[in-house]
């Protein structure tokens, strides 16, 4: 359920938020792999949550750039 409301406020940014959002995502995505790698990782399931995050976004800036042309 969350991730239907995360992909509707993904919609509604704009092209350059949605990028904004991928880099704060793969900021995270580092952190998290950094604390795995180190042992201090207590939330193993948010690895997967965030990757999955990047994949919508970055379909979701696909889309407007392909809706420009």
């Amino acid at each position: 359920m969350k991730s239907k409301q995360r992909l509707s406020d993904l919609r509604v940014m704009s092209e350059d938020q949605l990028v904004d959002e991928v880099l704060k995502l793969k900021k995270e995505q580092f952190n998290l792999r950094f604390q795995r790698a180190t042992g201090q990782l207590e939330n193993t399931s948010r690895v997967k949550v965030v990757r999955r995050e990047i994949a919508r976004a970055k379909s979701l800036v696909s889309q407007k750039r392909s809706a420009q042309k």
